[in-house]
């Protein structure tokens, strides 16, 4: 989808392809690299999520295995209610929204720092 940086998951399925999975083998392995970030001024966000049928965004800067938890950014209508915590994978695959859309990841996401992801993210926070 040119101009978008969203790339939906639901139009590759509406084509009756798979869809996408929020978190691949890949992606775990980059976020076991960077570690926590914990202390770090301007953490990089790793990976974007995004509702695409309502308001909802997750910047996620870490990521446990093992709990299957991500530690991050989550901007829900980018208004003074936007906070950093914990958010969990499952509850992000179990959400589904119209016509059985659920929250997808961005695929054109590249790291960058949180300042470049979303300025509005206070950073300076240490997470």
């Amino acid at each position: 989808m040119k101009g978008n940086d969203r790339s939906c998951a639901s139009d590759l399925q509406s084509r009756g392809g798979d869809p996408v999975k929020l978190i691949t083998h890949e992606l775990a392995k980059e976020f076991a690299k960077i570690g926590t970030q914990e202390g770090v001024d301007d953490p990089i966000v790793i990976a974007k999520f995004f509702n695409p049928a309502g308001a909802g965004t997750w910047y996620a800067i870490s990521y446990d295995p093992e709990t299957r938890e991500f530690f991050g950014h989550v901007s829900i209508f980018g208004d003074h209610c936007d906070e950093w915590g914990y958010f969990s994978l499952d509850e992000l695959e179990s959400v589904k929204g119209p016509f059985g859309i659920g929250i997808e990841r961005d695929l054109h996401w590249t790291p960058r720092p949180i300042s470049e992801a979303c300025p509005k993210a206070c950073y300076g926070r240490k997470p």
